[in-house]
C-alpha cells in the first residue's frame, strides 16, 4: 500500500494508543482493538487505490513502514498453536456464497470486482450490478489481466486472504455462523487475483504460500494478520513465524 507518510504517522500513532489500552483492559477490548486495526488497514488501502490507466505496478505496493509496525503490534496479540481438526468443514459453514451482507443489491463477487478493476462495463439489466469486463492490475503476479465475463471468466478470480478452510481450522468452528458469514464476505479479506495464482495458493497460511509478486508480500500479510485479529482467530506456530519474518522486512 502506498500510504502517504502524514497519514501513515497519524494512523500509527492512534494504532498504538489502540494496542496499549486493548492490552490493558482484556480480550474482549483486544478483540474491539483488533476490528479497528482491520478497519483502518482496509480504509487506507481504500484511499490508496490505483486509479483508471494505472499499471499493474501501481497496485503493487509494499506496505508503509509506519502500516508495518502496526502489522507488527498487532501480531504479538494473536493467539499462537497448533491447527484444529478440519471435521465438520464445508463452504456452506460460511453461509451461501457471495451473500449481499451489505444490502446495496449487488453479490458480493460483482461488489469486489467493481472494487478492484478498472475500465469496468456492466452487464445491461442488472442495476449496473454485474461486471460485464474491466481490467485486473494483479497484486498476486504484478501482471494486467483483461477481465470478460463469459468463458473465461476464471481468469480473475475472488480470492479469500485467509482461507476459509484456514479460518476453520483457526478458530472460526468457535464464532457464530453470522461471523463466519461476514468473514467470507469482509472486503478486508477478500481481493480480485489472477485465477491460476489462485487456484495454486488453494488454502495454503502463509508458511506454504505467498504471492509471486514480493512487492505485494507485506501488504498481504498484514491484511492476513487484521483479519485473523478482526476474528479472533489464531495462528500456527509456522504461519505465525513467516508472517513475522515477511514483517521484519517491511522497514
Amino acid at each position: 500500500m502506498n500510504i502517504s507518510r502524514s497519514a501513515a504517522t497519524k494512523s500509527l500513532t492512534v494504532l498504538a494508543g489502540l494496542l496499549l489500552a486493548g492490552s490493558l483492559a482484556g480480550c474482549d477490548a483486544a478483540a474491539h482493538v483488533g476490528a479497528k486495526i482491520a478497519d483502518a488497514v482496509h480504509s487506507a488501502a481504500a484511499s490508496q487505490a490505483p486509479g483508471p490507466g494505472a499499471g499493474a505496478g501501481a497496485g503493487a505496493g509494499a506496505a508503509h513502514p509506519g502500516e508495518a509496525a502496526a502489522a507488527v503490534a498487532q501480531l504479538a496479540s494473536i493467539p499462537v498453536k497448533g491447527k484444529a481438526p478440519k471435521t465438520g468443514y464445508s463452504r456452506g459453514q460460511f453461509g451461501p456464497a457471495w451473500s449481499d451482507v451489505d444490502h446495496n443489491g449487488c453479490d458480493t463477487r460483482n461488489d469486489m470486482l467493481r472494487r478492484d478493476l478498472t475500465d469496468v462495463t456492466t452487464k445491461p439489466g442488472t442495476r449496473d450490478c454485474v461486471i460485464a469486463s474491466g481490467k485486473l492490475a494483479d497484486k498476486y503476479t504484478g501482471k494486467t489481466i483483461t477481465f470478460t465475463r463469459g468463458e473465461n471468466s476464471a481468469d480473475v478470480q475472488i480470492d479469500h486472504i485467509i482461507p476459509l478452510s484456514l479460518a476453520w481450522q483457526t478458530g472460526a468452528q468457535q464464532i457464530s455462523a453470522g461471523q463466519r458469514l461476514q468473514l467470507a464476505n469482509d472486503p478486508l479479506n477478500l481481493m480480485s487475483a489472477d485465477g491460476p495464482a489462485n487456484q495454486q495458493k488453494s488454502d495454503s497460511s502463509a508458511d506454504a504460500w505467498l504471492p509471486a509478486n514480493k512487492a505485494f508480500r507485506c501488504e498481504y500479510v498484514a491484511r492476513q494478520t487484521a483479519v485473523k485479529a478482526k476474528y479472533k482467530l489464531w495462528m500456527t506456530p509456522p504461519e505465525h513465524d513467516a508472517i513475522a519474518g515477511i514483517l521484519a522486512t517491511c522497514k
